[in-house]
């Protein structure tokens, strides 16, 4: 493919136009105590400090990366494109804590994306030609310093670790897809092959410890969320509550599945950062179970709050019983020694607060024990205040704050709560009702644990699938975390977003050449990204490099019709957003037809858009329908 230069001049650095500075970065817990610092790293002088921020404390590898650097040679790529690893005599000559360090630039973070992107695309044959990939690796990294394009967070956590620094691991159990053969294999190691997408829907089968199970899922889902990656899955194949199993027993349920799944996730880091794992759990409006999980995080909130005030009333009435056993006003006597402090017949104060902890609800036990701390010295007791901070003991100590939640709905349901008709709850395992309730009430049980929690959101069943491009293939069944990918099980999807703003004339109007060369150039890059990937397991890496599924998207919409004066919900607003969006569908599709052309039909999506009228082509092309939507 020819690769146009519009930002760079042939020859000369992508960055010698780009003024950079140095500054610093740094988290600070609420009580003021540094979290993570770090100083005189170099960025764009544009940049925003947040830009700053989220770089020095995502995206930069923070360790590993070898001070001294020796080329790979590789006969078939040009020498420029050769990858690096780490040039151990030269390293021996340096204090051993001087022969790694971490990235401290963010011209290093754009050459090893970059870098990598060209490594692939020419191994791969994408370029003519050597200065078309010279003009790819210049664009892309131009781009990326001027914030007009930015991939999803793994490419920055994950893509070039390999190729510029050669920093590896043991295989996590991994697949990929050889494009030379078509072959799927498993990974040889952590990095040779990234794991550069974020949006994963897997599948789960109704079976405890095999390949496709409910155990198996966990192991696949911590190899995305430990390389930055989520992941989605419907669990209503699982059988629910008191339904049997083939040993003779009754099963635990959906919940107590969930619960480890969420548990699990909460265990691991999202891309070895403090950003949590991203996880969607769905469940079908008919399944046993949900009804428990439409209130499961509502219950879970509750449990919070009872910890937090609970905490409160705790820690001030045992502390206040302690403090009248010191204090009191001693026995009938008058003498305020001995062990009259401690009875509550004896001593005014103690009784006193006896009665208002007994009030406020607190246990008689914890009553007795602070009592007998008294007479052992004590003054005070240390009893923990839980807090509402998400990140707090509270919300560690209580189930399901590591995914969304979302219920997925028919249009029978819905039909059903318009006409106040029944809903059946259907048993995973013989198909028989479990349970008839009426639509309407479960339909206020969403809404009002929503209205409490947020979760669960709503996913419509039939109208995704009636919008589905490759219904042969089966049904879309889930989303990833954030729901704008939905496709079939056991895919993924690479994303990037344009940034509007960077293509913004002064007029307000578009620079519609440098976005069409951009959305062309970055649906390249996410065409690159799916050969070189690796993926959690064999189907997914199959299905992936089938379907090619790219994310390819624009953000700042909201700014750029501020900037212009244009009101966002209005129809001169709506109508550039669609322009835009018309112009970048549009253009990405002629690239993928341009890339078709040039490596034939490669991929199962393509060639089965192009069979006759029982495939897939026929779908693309069909009318979809039209609903009255109004309100319930």
């Amino acid at each position: 493919m020819r690769i146009e230069r519009v930002f760079t001049v042939d020859g000369q650095s992508p960055y010698n136009d780009v003024e950079f500075r140095k500054t610093k970065s740094e988290i600070r817990d609420p009580d003021g105590s540094i979290v993570f610092s770090q100083n005189d790293i170099e960025v764009p002088s544009a940049w925003s400090q947040v830009a700053c921020d989220v770089m020095a404390q995502k995206y930069f590898r923070k360790a590993g990366v070898p001070q001294r650097l020796r080329a790979v040679e590789e006969d078939s790529l040009p020498r420029w494109l050769w990858r690096s690893e780490a040039d151990d005599e030269a390293l021996a000559s340096l204090d051993a804590g001087e022969r790694e360090s971490g990235e401290t630039s963010v011209r290093q973070v754009f050459d090893r994306l970059a870098g990598t992107w060209a490594y692939w695309g020419w191994k791969a044959g994408y370029f003519d030609a050597d200065k078309d990939a010279r003009a790819y690796y210049d664009e892309s990294r131009y781009m990326l310093s001027q914030q007009m394009c930015a991939p999803n967070s793994p490419q920055w956590f994950n893509t070039g670790l390999h190729w510029a620094y050669g920093i590896d691991g043991p295989a996590q159990g991994h697949y990929y897809v050889d494009f030379e053969t078509g072959e799927a294999k498993p990974s040889q190691s952590a990095y040779a092959h990234p794991q550069p997408h974020a949006c994963f829907i897997q599948s789960i089968n109704d079976d405890l410890v095999n390949e496709g199970g409910i155990m198996d899922l966990w192991v696949r889902e911590a190899r995305l969320f430990k390389y930055g990656s989520g992941t989605g899955t419907n669990f209503s194949n699982l059988r629910s509550d008191g339904e049997s199993l083939s040993g003779g027993g009754k099963s635990s349920g959906l919940m107590s599945f969930l619960k480890i799944g969420d548990r699990a996730a909460g265990a691991i880091k999202s891309g070895g950062t403090t950003r949590r794992a991203a996880k969607m759990v769905i469940v079908d409006i008919d399944h046993p179970d949900v009804e428990k999980f439409i209130n499961w995080k509502v219950n879970e909130e509750q449990k919070v709050a009872a910890l937090v005030a609970g905490s409160k009333l705790a820690n001030q009435h045992l502390n206040a019983i302690i403090r009248s056993c010191a204090e009191g006003a001693g026995d009938s006597t008058g003498n305020t020694s001995g062990d009259a402090r401690f009875e509550p017949k004896e001593n005014a104060a103690l009784k006193t607060e006896i009665r208002a902890a007994r009030k406020a609800m607190i246990p008689e036990n914890y009553i007795r024990r602070v009592i007998r701390l008294a007479q052992q010295g004590y003054d005070s007791i240390d009893f923990q205040i839980f807090d509402t901070d998400w990140q707090s003991e509270a919300y560690v100590t209580v189930s399901g704050q590591n995914a969304n939640n979302t219920v997925r709905v028919t249009n029978a349901f819905l039909e059903s709560v318009k006409s106040g008709g029944d809903w059946e709850l259907v048993r995973r395992t013989d198909g028989r009702v479990a349970k008839t309730l009426k639509a309407s009430d479960l339909w206020e049980k969403i809404a009002l644990a929503a209205w409490q929690s947020a979760d669960p959101g709503v996913q419509y069943d039939d109208t995704i699938n009636e919008w589905h491009t490759c219904p042969v293939d089966g049904r879309i069944n889930a989303s990833n975390p954030c729901s704008e990918y939905m496709f079939l099980d056991d895919t993924a999807c690479n994303l990037a977003s344009l940034n509007l703003l960077t293509f913004r004339n002064a007029d307000g109007s578009l620079k519609i050449a440098e976005f069409e060369h951009a959305v062309r150039l970055w649906t390249v890059t996410l065409e690159i990204s799916v050969l070189m990937a690796q993926f959690p397991s064999k189907k997914i890496a199959r299905g992936s490099y089938d379907y090619r599924t790219l994310g390819l998207g624009f953000a700042n919409i909201g700014g750029y019709l501020m900037s212009s004066g244009i009101p966002y919900d209005s129809p001169r607003g709506r109508a550039l957003c669609a322009a835009v969006s018309a112009l970048m569908t549009g253009t990405a599709y002629a690239t993928s037809a341009e890339m078709a052309g040039e490596f034939g039909q490669r991929s199962r999506a393509l060639t089965r858009s192009r069979v006759g009228a029982g495939g897939d082509g026929a779908h693309h092309r069909r009318p979809y329908p039209r609903r009255d939507h109004r309100p319930l």
